[in-house]
């Protein structure tokens, strides 16, 4: 018996594979390094998370979602002050799992 592992999937039954997933491993883990689409993993164990780790999340969300706080476009970071921040606004969290939805 021979498995055939590099034949191509449509596009319609990949997004109902992937259905369950996460939106945020839709982009890579700044934190883990995981790659877009495989789960995070623990770095010093290697073992996969059923959750992707926050800054993946924070990551997604500033790559597909506009910020209603401080009025950035996608794949612009958050700022207050005229600072950037680390971490996005939960306004933009939100707008992004609106966007997913």
């Amino acid at each position: 018996m021979t498995l055939h592992s590099g034949a191509p999937m449509p596009d319609s039954l990949r997004h109902f594979v992937r259905a369950a997933q996460h939106p945020a491993r839709a982009v890579p883990c700044p934190h883990c390094g995981a790659h877009a689409h495989r789960p995070c993993v623990l770095r010093a164990s290697g073992r996969q998370l059923p959750q992707p780790h926050p800054q993946r999340v924070s990551a997604w969300a500033e790559a597909t979602a506009c910020c209603p706080e401080c009025q950035v476009t996608p794949e612009v970071p958050c700022h207050e002050d005229g600072r950037a921040r680390t971490t996005v606004h939960a306004r933009r969290y939100q707008e992004a799992e609106a966007t997913a939805a």
